[in-house]
């Protein structure tokens, strides 16, 4: 994983020209933000050494640095800003001759960072990944060959892009073109992950009229990778050694409607499930109407699909969600949350809620709070509106103080916590495979590791402080492990 104490980096060639005479440089690359933005950086990293780079692992080796950016809520583009100025700082002490900022925040504030921050030499959006090599002074390789490299898009965003979905006025500097670009099959990656699990982007943008949201102006209308060419790379990775495939998009239970599919990600995965190498797939960021009977009995059928369903239902209240203009309601949702539990037995389920979006009355707060009372959610995530200029929100009435959303962020993941100890209490004396990942960073007594029920980064942990006489410990290692105790939100094992 890339972030900012453990960078990871690519070289940059100084004549294009004349790349086998020059000397290669070392290119430090900063990822921030989410498992989407990850992969991006992955395939700029790839582009960057199949073009000749060489990659570093520590920023203060490198000649170019590259801050892959995050412009999702107001901590996030904060983040992003501190890290570039933190990498501006060491090319003007260090050994650095080049400063690139790419990602999310280039689309918003594209300008903005090349006036304010004159240390940054260039700037790659999200929709010009392949610029990352010019920008580097990397010869560029050959162009991809896929014959799986076609985008289109759904009559949903195009009816929404007339309607203004898309819109970027009032963004100074920002391309009016909306980004386009998807890697294929045929793109190199270079993993930030542990050898054996990786992501696998399938899908890119969002067509979806959130209001709290400007993901569709930062990353385009929403377009799916070929089915075929998803099918290949998770192939290729598996021949390499990945064990467990995340897929990953802004919506991945759209994925294929762009071309017509129907039930797009059920099929997928069916395929997927016969890669004889891999143990664990599983997707993220699933929309609750877009849960189908289908996808659910796909699940329940292979044992390759991790049993669980991350579903962000950002509210409970009627009230709330309309504003939200992602509709639903508290009791559309607990039927969600029954039918998922009555056809996959014993799945996880995750999901991540908004409080405080602007109007949010204590009423529809507590709506919120006894729905979550209610579902009994595995794992949950809390997060403060944030207000973002562009969005739909933006312009509405009735804010909402920060230290009264902190006030109901707090209570409502107080609820969870209660609700996590004692799911996790459940578990004590059941069995699970688990996939030992390292060191515990509490303390290098303990391993830790993950079941199905952990998708990677986002859950709790397994502790490991036992193995059966004659069991060596290997990471990225299957082994089959017993809960033997049970806290918040982590576990402990032994290995059997």
């Amino acid at each position: 994983m890339l972030d900012q104490e453990t960078t990871v980096a690519l070289p940059d060639r100084e004549n294009t020209a004349s790349s086998e005479a020059s000397p290669t440089k070392k290119v430090g690359f900063i990822s921030l933000g989410c498992p989407k933005n990850l992969v991006d950086s992955e395939v700029m990293m790839g582009m960057l050494t199949h073009a000749g780079a060489d990659l570093t692992p520590r920023a203060e080796d490198a000649d170019i640095i590259v801050v892959n950016t995050c412009s999702f809520i107001d901590s996030a583009q904060q983040e992003s800003v501190n890290t570039i100025l933190e990498m501006a700082k060491l090319k003007n002490q260090g050994r650095a001759r080049k400063l690139v900022v790419a990602g999310c925040l280039v689309e918003r504030f594209r300008d903005e960072i090349r006036k304010n921050i004159p240390e940054v030499d260039a700037v790659v959006g999200t929709g010009e990944l392949e610029n990352i090599l010019a920008a580097a002074g990397v010869a560029p390789p050959p162009q991809s060959t896929s014959p799986f490299k076609i985008l289109t898009s759904r009559a949903e965003g195009n009816a929404r892009e007339v309607q203004g979905r898309f819109s970027r006025e009032g963004w100074d500097g920002a391309i009016s073109d909306l980004p386009n670009y998807l890697y294929d099959e045929t793109t190199p990656r270079v993993l930030a992950t542990p050898s054996h699990t990786a992501y696998i982007k399938i899908a890119e943008g969002c067509d979806h009229p959130c209001t709290f949201c400007i993901i569709p102006q930062l990353r385009g209308k929403f377009r799916s990778r070929r089915f075929e060419s998803v099918v290949a790379e998770a192939e290729r990775l598996a021949e390499q050694g990945v064990r467990e495939i995340t897929l990953i998009g802004q919506d991945t239970t759209c994925y294929g409607e762009d071309f017509g599919l129907k039930d797009g990600l059920a099929l997928l995965l069916e395929k997927l499930a016969r890669i004889e190498p891999l143990r664990w797939v599983r997707f993220l960021y699933a929309y609750p109407n877009k849960i189908t009977g289908r996808l659910l009995e796909t699940i329940a059928a292979h044992e390759k699909i991790c049993s669980y369903v991350d579903v962000p239902l950002q509210h409970a209240s009627a009230s709330t969600l309309k504003r939200m203009k992602r509709g639903g309601s508290g009791d559309l949702f607990l039927r969600l949350v029954e039918k998922m539990r009555r056809t996959i037995p014993g799945v996880t389920l995750r999901t991540s809620f908004i409080v405080g979006f602007p109007g949010e009355t204590e009423k529809e707060f507590e709506e919120l709070c006894a729905f979550v009372r209610e579902a009994q959610f595995d794992w949950m995530g809390a997060f403060g509106y944030s207000d973002q200029d562009g969005a739909g929100a933006y312009a509405l009435e009735k804010k909402l103080s920060p230290k009264e959303i902190e006030r109901r962020r707090k209570r409502l993941m107080q609820i969870q916590r209660q609700i996590s100890k004692k799911r996790k209490k459940a578990l004590i004396g059941k069995e699970f495979d688990l996939v030992l990942e390292g060191t515990s960073e509490e303390t290098d007594l303990l391993l830790e590791g993950r079941t199905a029920m952990h998708a990677p980064e986002i859950d709790g942990k397994v502790f490991v402080n036992e193995f059966a006489d004659g069991v060596e410990p290997e990471f990225g290692k299957f082994y089959r492990c017993e809960i033997t105790e049970a806290h918040d939100y982590d576990l402990v094992a032994r290995v059997l």
